[in-house]
């Protein structure tokens, strides 16, 4: 009975996590009067994906991540 109840919990983690990531913003999906909004944060968002991936290529590690990607976010705004 305890392996069921196991199996059940961890079954329904591995079904949730897609759920918990967030999405990119789909400008098109909007209503007209947010359009531009929603264009500006999706384009937020490729930008943060962006620091992500260099992030995760030049190896950084977990506690230096959020420093390293706010880096590449500035040195992104100042260009």
């Amino acid at each position: 009975m305890r392996i069921l109840r196991y199996l059940g919990f961890v079954a329904a983690i591995l079904c949730a996590a897609p759920g918990l990531a967030q999405r990119l913003v789909d400008p098109n999906s909007v209503a007209p009067e947010y359009r531009e909004a929603a264009e500006k944060r999706r384009a937020q968002q490729v930008r943060v994906l962006e620091c992500q991936h260099r992030a995760a290529e030049a190896k950084v590690l977990p506690r230096d991540r959020a420093a390293h990607i706010n880096q590449c976010l500035e040195a992104a705004a100042d260009k």
